[in-house]
């Protein structure tokens, strides 16, 4: 019986409502609380609080009354392409600093490729603060 009214409760459609975009937002801007606006209706896979994508960075354009998908936001780059940035090794005892250039922009705790200056190899590297990347695992 619990199955039976579980997968009817799965059947019916949600209604709930889909964030949309109030304004042009252009790819790679921030998301303000005036760049996007609440409407009735269900949207699969769009964003259901305005919450969710205020502060997020935009992946793409995205348009005036078009609703707000997950995959179009995610968290804000705080390393930028061409950068030079601080990789940082730790592992036991052994702490190596370089310099080194991102060939990619990464949001914070988002792995990116690097550009080790010193031995001109590219490394896999984790964002951790502006300007600094952790080379290696993380602790």
């Amino acid at each position: 019986m619990r199955w039976v009214l579980f997968l009817m409760l799965l059947a019916q459609p949600a209604v709930g409502d889909t964030v949309v975009a109030s304004t042009t937002i252009r790819g790679q801007q921030l998301i303000g609380p005036e760049d996007v606006v609440l409407v009735e209706g269900d949207t699969p896979g769009a964003l259901w609080a305005v919450d969710q994508a205020i502060g997020m960075e935009a992946r793409v354009n995205l348009y005036p009354g078009r609703p707000v998908r997950r995959g179009d936001v995610h968290p804000p780059a705080i390393i930028e392409r061409n950068e030079v940035i601080t990789l940082r090794f730790d592992s036991g005892g052994l702490l190596i600093v370089t310099e080194g250039r991102a060939l990619d922009r990464a949001a914070e705790g988002e792995a990116f490729r690097a550009l080790n200056l010193s031995s001109r190899n590219t490394v896999t590297a984790v964002a951790s603060a502006p300007g600094l990347a952790i080379v290696g695992q993380m602790p």
